[in-house]
């Protein structure tokens, strides 16, 4: 007697077509389109969801950067100077004193640019 997949493939099936739920047209009616566009979506989500990282950090070097230059500092001199005075402080760090609490990140720029010498 042979051993029938139906029960197996059922389960399979079922699982992609709830995941292509809400795609485009046939997307998320035909068996062939489903698992196309499923096993990209996954892929797409890994990417963007690396890509989101790299897109934050890019946000808070704009937002240092425009509040280093109300200050008459380049980012990349702010940057050097935390550096050289040994502030070890990440992007996002800065980022919110930036927007939250101007008055110490003034101070941080102070020290940036006593270290730097400019």
């Amino acid at each position: 007697m042979r051993i029938k997949s139906g029960v197996t493939t059922r389960h399979h099936k079922k699982k992609k077509f709830r995941l292509a739920k809400g795609f485009y047209s046939d997307k998320s009616r035909k068996w062939r389109m489903v698992k196309q566009q499923v096993e990209k979506s996954l892929a797409m989500a890994y990417v963007g969801r690396k890509d989101k990282k790299g897109d934050f950090r890019s946000l808070w070097i704009e937002r240092i950067n425009a509040a280093c230059r109300e200050q008459g500092l380049s980012y990349s001199r702010f940057m050097a100077g935390l550096k050289k005075a040994k502030i070890t402080l990440n992007r996002k760090m800065l980022s919110e004193m930036a927007i939250r609490d101007g008055s110490s990140f003034k101070k941080l720029v102070a020290l940036a640019q006593g270290a730097c010498g400019t």
